[in-house]
């Protein structure tokens, strides 16, 4: 185990103190006052710099909020009537705001960048290492208990080739790897079933984001050419990515919701 996990496993051995929110809430509630009290001490060039990133967190706060806004705004504009004649083919199209009309690409760079997502799921249940991994013990007279079979769904590429079981740590069974996932758009109200091209993020660990390791909440890339998805300048969307709203080792399917 690395040195600098002991605290974490603490907590998932025998949970947080009864206390640890409250304490994590004030201190939050004081880091405003604590940060003003620092910006209005600090002197020179030190004081240049930290008002200069002062300034890029405001404009980026700024640029979040107006994009927000425009995302959740569906106002029409009122039809005061045209000024000209309009075509026939034209007639029926409503004039949405501009506001509405936000560039796909756009937004998914933004969501990107700020490294958060409206999810269906926030928050998820936190597993520990004996749920996820199973010991197998190894050698001669099985003394070795250095290996770990993967008691979870895991996905794993096109290219992947297994070690030799003797050096192999992490063994993830045939039985337990997916390539497609049950994607349904929630706009579309519409179920497809999509190759998954990657797993972006699992919300236990970063270990097992990289084993590929997929449980409820996981963030996954699925393949979406099929649905014939478009930006603005007509490109088509190849990936997209969903969340996991199953346990896939239960159901025997991945089931995932579309992040749109």
């Amino acid at each position: 185990m690395p040195q600098n996990e002991h605290i974490e496993l603490a907590r998932k051995r025998y949970g947080y103190r009864l206390d640890h929110f409250e304490r994590e809430r004030k201190r939050e509630a004081r880091m405003a006052h604590k940060r003003s009290e620092f910006l209005q001490k600090v002197k020179g060039a030190r004081a240049k710099r930290v008002q200069k990133a002062r300034y890029q967190e405001k404009v980026e706060m700024k640029k979040k909020i107006k994009a927000h806004e425009e995302k959740q705004s569906s106002e029409t504009k009122v039809d005061k009537g045209p000024k000209h004649a309009v075509p026939a083919f034209l007639m029926d199209r409503e004039n949405v705001d501009r506001a509405k009309i936000l560039s796909n690409t756009l937004k998914q760079k933004r969501k990107e960048k700020a490294g958060k997502w409206d999810v269906p799921i926030p928050k998820v249940k936190s597993l520990t290492e004996d749920e996820m991994f199973r010991v197998v013990k190894s050698g001669k007279r099985k003394s070795g208990q250095w290996k770990r079979l993967i008691n979870k769904a895991s996905f794993v590429g096109e290219n992947f080739t297994r070690k030799a079981p003797k050096y192999e740590r992490f063994i993830r069974p045939m039985a337990l790897r997916y390539k497609k996932a049950h994607v349904t758009h929630p706009e579309l109200k519409t179920t497809f079933c999509l190759a998954i091209i990657g797993v972006k993020k699992n919300p236990q660990s970063r270990m097992f984001t990289s084993l590929g390791i997929i449980t409820k909440g996981t963030i996954v890339e699925v393949n979406t050419s099929e649905l014939g998805l478009v930006t603005p300048g007509g490109k088509i969307i190849w990936g997209k990515y969903a969340q996991v709203t199953n346990s896939p080792e239960n159901d025997g399917c991945i089931n995932a919701v579309l992040l749109v």
